[in-house]
C-alpha cells in the first residue's frame, strides 16, 4: 500500500543513490586519511539507511491519497525561493540573497511584521557570514561592491 512515508522514504533512498553515483567521481580514501568522496559517501550511506527503515515501519502512516494540498501555495514559495536562491548565489552574493530570501520567506509568505522581519534577515545573514567566512574560513560568494 502506497502511503505517505513509504513514498517519501523512497524519495529519500532515490535521492541516496544518486549522491552516492555521483559521489563515485571522487575517491574514498581510507578511514585514517579519507579523500574528498568519503563523507558524502558516508552520510549517502546513512540516509540511505533511514529510508529503509522508514520504508519498513511506513506502513502504519495515513494513505498517499488522503494528503491534502491546502498548504500548496506555501510550498510553491518556499521552492520559488529556493530556486532565487540557487540561481542569484553567485551575482549578488551569500549575505544580499540571504537577505532577500529571509524577507521573502517571512515578509511577503508568513507576513511577518517589517521590523522583525528586517533584524532576523539582517541577523541572520550577517551572523551566518561571521561563522563561515571569518570564524571557518569558508570562501562565500560577495556580491557587487564585494558586499
Amino acid at each position: 500500500m502506497l502511503t505517505r512515508d513509504r513514498v517519501g522514504g523512497v524519495a529519500l533512498f532515490l535521492f541516496a543513490v544518486a549522491v552516492m553515483w555521483e559521489d563515485r567521481a571522487f575517491p574514498l580514501g581510507t578511514v585514517t586519511k579519507p579523500g574528498p568522496g568519503y563523507m558524502p559517501m558516508l552520510l549517502a550511506g546513512i540516509l540511505a539507511a533511514m529510508a529503509l527503515l522508514v520504508i519498513w515501519a511506513g506502513g502504519r502512516s495515513p494513505a498517499l491519497g488522503s494528503l491534502d494540498w491546502s498548504e500548496r501555495r506555501h510550498a510553491v514559495a518556499i521552492l520559488a525561493g529556493c530556486v532565487f536562491t540557487a540561481l542569484a548565489l553567485e551575482r549578488l552574493g551569500y549575505r544580499l540573497t540571504v537577505i532577500l530570501l529571509v524577507v521573502f520567506l517571512l515578509w511577503v509568505v508568513e507576513r511577518k511584521r517589517p521590523a522583525v522581519t528586517m533584524a532576523v534577515a539582517l541577523g541572520l545573514s550577517l551572523g551566518t557570514f561571521y561563522v563561515f567566512s571569518t570564524l571557518l574560513k569558508v570562501p562565500l560568494p560577495l556580491g557587487p561592491g564585494e558586499f
